[in-house]
């Protein structure tokens, strides 16, 4: 290096170096994060051990034998986390669900034969449509959101290609699905998915969470027909459905609407299920569910998510949500507009009480049902009879028929594709984009729950049915 005057003169640093001090940076704060979370989550197995045999009145001597038992558990879990984790230990059965980014398969873990569904997400579509910061979300909330209210995530692990969240299997669909199926739900069936999503939907916000993308797609139904949500790529970050711009250009898509608004409820049912699914695949995603301040730049909270539970509760009693319309423009048009455009069918009935808390759900967030607390939505007499601290032990309102821990009865059919493919050959190098080097992006990417990976050889508990 050159001196001049006896110091060194400063050189800038190249773009190699300083990604490579970014990875070394990254690579030991998550070394140390992780042991200490390690330390954190083994004491607190211990604390639930000692306090569950105390409940129990267990004598001293089973005592000494659950611990021993749990300290095997615990060595065995330390040898399985060392142990890598790879496509090559699961069985892909049936593709269960497709996206812009990826796809849901039904999946078994080869060596102790339990069911889960396994979503794979192309890291070049995550690095190329800025997804980075919605997947890492996604994965942290899995891993904090330990409850029954949120899909369970049991490993996350990656290679050259993809990312891949391994999820419990929820057999009963989706509420997308249920809602193609049925024309309407009755009051009683949607005051309990309302009130079970209410309960979700508080659960993450207790954690500090706000969801941002609730909508049927993303209520999923457990073996007993319980709501549980799923999908938190959008707790942080904008993905394109909430970015103004690819809705704004009205003034060159002149609203074609006027066929749709002539409509009478029935047929705008059936128009909007015709083109549902599609929606639900694309990139852009629709607007229907995303609040109003989500669009405006002048910022916006948790209460987000109570006016996409108003839109829910509307399309379940009359048959489609209040903004559709044929173009992702007219009904962000129509959203921003809610005052005028948020109006109620005279040929379905709805009840007083139904309506009001739609339109409480529906308004201003300043005047939002839920701003001041949860239980301000709780206490609204549309769940007069609701039994909030057992809804979930009780039946649910749609009973859902399963046959076996791998029944996909509840799901659409899809054709398979070529995500699992190995990368292209030597000889077609040319052509395959080398994300290699990006890879630290999705550094730690990796996770193994303890009863995951302690369950060897039985159906884990959410499988059996009279478990929530």
């Amino acid at each position: 290096m050159a001196m001049t005057g006896g110091t060194a003169a400063a050189l800038p640093m190249s773009n190699h170096t300083r990604e490579r001090v970014t990875v070394a940076k990254l690579t030991l704060e998550n070394f140390y994060s992780t042991l200490l979370t390690q330390h954190e989550e083994r004491e607190m197995r211990q604390k639930k051990l000692e306090k569950a045999m105390e409940e129990e009145g267990l004598p001293d001597e089973e005592k000494v034998m659950r611990r021993s038992q749990h300290a095997r558990k615990e060595t065995e879990f330390l040898r399985l986390k060392r142990t890598r984790l790879g496509l090559d230990d699961f069985e892909s059965l049936k593709v269960i669900g497709r996206g812009a980014f990826g796809e849901v398969r039904l999946v078994q873990k080869k060596d102790t034969g339990h069911i889960y569904a396994m979503k794979i997400l192309r890291k070049a579509d995550m690095l190329e449509k800025e997804q980075v910061a919605h997947i890492r979300a996604e994965r942290d909330i899995l891993v904090e959101a330990d409850g029954a209210w949120v899909v369970k995530m049991f490993y996350s692990f990656q290679d050259k290609r993809n990312l891949y969240l391994i999820m419990e299997f929820l057999p009963g669909g989706d509420m997308m699905t249920l809602l193609m199926k049925k024309d309407t739900l009755s009051e009683e069936a949607t005051q309990f998915y309302i009130a079970e999503t209410v309960l979700a939907i508080d659960s993450i916000h207790q954690l500090g969470f706000i969801h941002r993308d609730i909508k049927p797609d993303n209520l999923l139904l457990d073996s007993r027909g319980h709501v549980k949500l799923s999908d938190f790529g959008l707790c942080t970050g904008l993905k394109k459905a909430h970015r103004t711009e690819f809705y704004r250009n009205l003034t060159h898509n002149p609203p074609s609407d006027f066929s749709f608004q002539n409509m009478n409820s029935k047929r705008k049912a059936e128009t909007w299920k015709k083109n549902r699914r599609q929606l639900a695949y694309s990139t852009v995603g629709t607007p229907d569910y995303i609040a109003p301040e989500v669009f405006m730049q002048t910022g916006y909270n948790k209460l987000c998510d109570w006016w996409s539970l108003g839109v829910i509760m509307y399309e379940m009693l009359i048959g489609y949500p209040p903004f559709c319309s044929e173009t992702p423009q007219e009904t962000y048009r129509k959203v921003m507009n809610w005052k005028e455009t948020l109006v109620f069918p005279p040929e379905v009935p709805i009840s007083e009480r139904a309506k009001d808390l739609i339109l409480r759900f529906c308004t201003d967030a300043e005047n939002r049902i839920g701003a001041v607390s949860v239980d301000e939505i709780k206490s609204h007499q549309f769940f007069e009879l609701v039994d909030w601290e057992h809804i979930r032990e009780r039946p649910a309102a749609i009973s859902i028929e399963i046959k076996s821990i791998d029944d996909t009865s509840n799901f659409d059919d899809f054709p398979e594709s070529d995500i699992l493919q190995p990368a292209a050959s030597p000889t077609s190098n040319a052509t395959e984009p080398d994300f290699k080097s990006k890879d630290w992006v999705f550094l730690n990417y990796t996770y193994k729950r303890f009863e995951g990976l302690t369950q060897r050889g039985t159906i884990p508990t959410y499988m059996k049915a009279g478990k929530a």
